[in-house]
């Protein structure tokens, strides 16, 4: 039967698709099996075919007809849907790209897509299950045993990275909302955005007659409308809890920068008209504020709040713990803080003089200046930006407790930060600030009108290190005491018999050196410092005359340069000689012509330039269609405008009409005569062109300023000469005295 097999005339590729070309089909598979190491076996239309094998298969291969995938290109055309993609195309067709994360992805999507179709049979699948991508691939070892790949494969997803996400803000129950009711609490909540009519709460805060107000709308309503402004709009929070600590109600509404307080189920007035409230609360209420209050007590401890040694909740967040620490023991909280807590200490309720109060001591360490450099500065501006505020001051003067409290404070912490308090009458930050630096003796870093920060200094001494360094020099005291005892036994022990012990000399001792110091020491002192300040105030002016010196030769300099430039502008013009032969008016005339002039709506403006040859262009061509000109001029002096109006006149050949006072400045009429014929050139050579006349107007001023300010050093030079001359006559008399 084998050999039936092979002798059989059925062609290779009929067993693929029996529709193709006959004479295509003949010519690849000459073709096919020309290749002498594999060969196909001719079987009969439905018998198994033979396939070629690799090398290490020692038996044939055989297949059935419909297990043979089809290798020949088709010649059907492609289909238009391009969606529709065959099953071994999917799993073993070529992709774009030979590696990376895409190429990846898309044979993943292949695979899948072909599970979602049904493709593969339920063998297949079967095995798919069983094993994993990564062990499909096997190695032959040289022992002929077959080792199986337990890498991953580059498309195998890793396990997903823990991420420890933020944890959202849990929503903190209000007062309200653990007390009253929620049927009563919405109907509170649906009336109070119904309201019109509120009690403004200014700069100051909730102060006693915010207070009292609400008290009088309560008389009447079960809700008050409260809206803020600056500083506690900024922190409706703390608003709600100084209004709920201060009235005794419930905020039960809050938007923006508006509040509503509900005056309470148990509510009523006294004969005093003040607020009473009670501390018990119905059965109903009481219950359900216990739920709630253990629901939210349940929440916060599966978020993992902090507790103590006694395993109760810790109130208040670490930043806010610390401050309090620091702040515990310096005296009473500012309650209406208007900013997130911790509160400040209230500096006003703080004594204002302290018995036995004295500044601190204060020693730098060696090698080390206690002035601050820019840069320190700057860093301790930064340091001190984000810190807490430790103290609240509303007042100017008597701040002697303050001060104390902030030697305390400087004992644990390198800055102080103080808030002045808002809507506080008559706050001066730079007297605070003045008699704080003259009671502590520390560095102000900043000042403004909202705060004041103080550094300690470099120099500051804590109180048990200034202790321990008094008492070191006590102790040095105490023996030089007790070596001056010594040295005088030691005098005795050894001095002659025949001499007295009153003549012993004390030559080189300490009470020799303490002798002197008494009665010479106070005189040399008092002389030494005198000395030295009218040395210093000599060195002082000495320096000051140079400086003036120096800053009046650079004026001169300035000025002669000056003067130069406006020399060679002045040579550069000359004005006209005045015509001798002049046509006269009658005073009737001159009135008649005065008031045209007044009358004229276009007048020609003379600016800082003064008269250029532009002005008299200007004059030619008004008198061409009138017979008077109106020129305004901004001079101030009188006698400059007279001078002004004769140089027109000159150049122009007109007749000066008047010289009139206006608001805008003085207006000069000139009449341009009964004989008057228009000049063929309208601008004359003589005098300075535009630019020129600015360039010499500008050179006016500055040499008009200059001059100016030499005067101011000069004088300034005989006045430190003076002072000069009377402090050397002081050094002169004081050795004599």
């Amino acid at each position: 039967m084998f050999t039936t097999l092979l002798k059989s005339p059925i062609p290779f590729s009929s067993s693929f698709n029996s529709t193709q070309n006959p004479s295509k089909t003949q010519k690849g598979n000459h073709s096919f099996n020309k290749n002498s190491k594999f060969s196909v076996s001719k079987t009969h239309r439905n018998g198994p075919i033979k396939m070629p094998t690799p090398p290490w298969m020692k038996g044939p291969l055989l297949l059935q007809p419909d297990e043979v995938l089809n290798a020949s290109k088709p010649t059907t055309k492609r289909s238009s849907n391009n969606n529709s993609k065959a099953p071994e195309k999917a799993l073993f067709g070529k992709e774009s790209g030979v590696r990376g994360k895409k190429v990846m992805k898309k044979i993943i999507r292949d695979v899948e897509k072909l599970q979602g179709n049904g493709v593969l049979d339920d063998n297949q699948i079967g095995k798919f299950e069983e094993f994993e991508i990564g062990n499909w691939l096997e190695e032959i070892g040289s022992d002929g045993e077959v080792k199986k790949f337990d890498r991953k494969m580059p498309w195998v997803r890793e396990e997903e990275k823990v991420v420890f996400r933020r944890m959202k803000k849990e929503k903190v129950l209000t007062q309200a909302e653990i007390i009253l009711d929620n049927d009563l609490l919405e109907r509170l909540r649906k009336k109070a955005m119904r309201m019109r009519k509120w009690v403004k709460v200014m700069k100051a805060g909730v102060t006693q007659a915010v207070v009292d107000e609400i008290r009088l709308v309560w008389r009447n309503n079960e809700l008050v409308m409260l809206k803020f402004g600056v500083p506690l709009c900024r922190n409706m929070d703390r608003a709600s809890e100084i209004v709920e600590m201060k009235t005794g109600g419930l905020v039960v509404w809050c938007k923006k920068d508006v509040l509503v307080v509900y005056r309470g189920q148990n509510h009523w007035l006294t004969s005093n008209g003040r607020r009473v409230f009670s501390n018990l609360v119905s059965d109903n209420n009481s219950t359900m504020s216990q739920e709630k209050s253990n629901a939210s007590t349940w929440g916060r401890s599966l978020n993992g709040e902090d507790r103590d040694e006694n395993n109760q909740p810790v109130v208040g967040s670490l930043y806010e713990r610390e401050t309090d620490r620091l702040l515990d023991g310096l005296g009473p909280r500012f309650i209406d803080w208007w900013m997130r807590k911790p509160l400040p200490v209230d500096a006003d309720l703080l004594p204002e003089v302290v018995p036995g109060f004295r500044p601190p001591t204060r020693l730098s360490p060696p090698k080390t200046r206690p002035k601050l450099t820019d840069e320190e500065l700057t860093n301790l501006r930064k340091l001190a930006h984000p810190l807490p505020f430790h103290f609240a001051l509303g007042r100017n003067r008597n701040l002697q407790g303050l001060a104390n409290a902030i030697l305390k404070l400087w004992e644990k912490s390198l800055i102080a930060k103080i808030a002045i308090k808002w809507g506080a009458q008559n706050t001066d930050n730079e007297q605070m600030a003045n008699e704080l630096k003259d009671l502590t003796g520390g560095v102000l870093l900043l000042r403004n009108k909202f705060l004041i920060i103080f550094y300690r200094g470099k120099d500051f001494l804590p109180q048990g290190v200034a202790n321990s360094v008094m008492e070191r020099e006590m102790a040095l005291r105490r023996c030089q005491l007790i070596e001056e005892d010594a040295r005088v036994k030691v005098a005795e022990t050894f001095q002659v018999a025949n001499e007295p012990l009153a003549k012993t000399s004390t030559v080189g001792t300490l009470a020799e050196f303490q002798d002197i110091q008494t009665k010479y020491g106070v005189l040399e002192k008092e002389n030494n410092e005198l000395e030295i300040q009218i040395e210093a105030q000599k060195e002082n002016l000495e320096r000051e005359l140079r400086n003036q010196e120096r800053k009046l030769a650079i004026l001169n300099v300035k000025i002669e340069k000056s003067a130069t430039k406006l020399a060679k502008l002045n040579s550069s013009w000359q004005t006209a000689e005045p015509d001798l032969d002049l046509e006269t008016i009658t005073e009737e005339e001159r009135e008649c012509l005065r008031k045209i002039g007044l009358k004229l709506s276009s007048c020609l403006l003379l600016g800082r330039r003064g008269v250029f040859n532009g002005v008299i262009e200007g004059v030619h061509q008004h008198w061409k269609h009138r017979e008077v000109v109106k020129v305004i001029t901004m001079q101030r002096a009188f006698l400059r405008v007279i001078y002004t109006a004769k140089m027109l006149v000159a150049e122009s050949g007109g007749i000066l009409v008047s010289v009139e006072k206006l608001k805008e400045g003085h207006a000069i009429i000139i009449y341009r005569g009964k004989n008057y014929r228009r000049p063929s050139k309208l601008m004359t050579d003589h005098l300075l062109t535009k630019r020129e006349a600015l360039q010499r107007s500008i050179e006016l001023q500055r040499i008009g300023s200059l001059k100016f300010f030499a005067y101011q050093r000069r004088q300034a030079i005989l006045d430190l000469k003076l002072k000069l001359a009377k402090l050397e006559e002081q050094g002169v008399a004081s050795p004599q005295g």
